[in-house]
């Protein structure tokens, strides 16, 4: 029997993407994002989650999609990173899927040099792009954040 993974199937425009199960904590209905001022390029602002500030990240940059403003029918995925919660903006969460390790490409074999991304799952009907969020960041975008979202809690105190 070969291993499982579980994965949470979102889409920006008409492509797939997706995270790993166990790092998402739940979907809800987009919001009014706060700016966050000096945040990276990938961050759009934070929103409050049940009394937690959450930084808001902007996957469509780092996927080089278009830009577009968030939408009442977008969706936020609240996801865990090693060292943070976050939100991503997504257009649809399309659900959980589950299949064999071993229809994981990883990004190494694909194309070297895709650190954020975990690798593609083959489905019957096409590829999903795994994101990794251990690596969405770089050094310097988790710098920036850490010190925006420091600096807009010193301003709410």
């Amino acid at each position: 029997m070969s291993e499982l993974i579980q994965v949470v199937v979102f889409r920006l425009d008409k492509q797939r993407y997706a995270l790993p199960l166990a790092v998402v904590e739940r979907v809800v209905r987009a919001a009014e994002v706060t700016c966050l001022p000096n945040a990276p390029r990938m961050v759009l602002g934070a929103i409050d989650v049940g009394g937690r500030v959450l930084p808001v990240l902007n996957v469509r940059r780092r996927c080089r999609l278009p830009e577009r403003e968030i939408s009442p029918a977008d969706q936020f995925v609240i996801a865990q990173m090693p060292q943070r919660t976050v939100v991503l903006v997504v257009d649809e969460v399309l659900g959980v899927i589950e299949g064999a390790a071993s229809a994981v490409v990883g990004s190494a074999q694909i194309v070297p040099g895709l650190e954020h991304l975990q690798g593609v799952i083959k489905l019957n009907d096409g590829l999903v792009v795994i994101h990794d969020l251990e690596t969405f960041l770089s050094l310097d975008e988790a710098r920036a954040l850490d010190q925006a979202m420091r600096q807009e809690a010193d301003e709410q105190d």
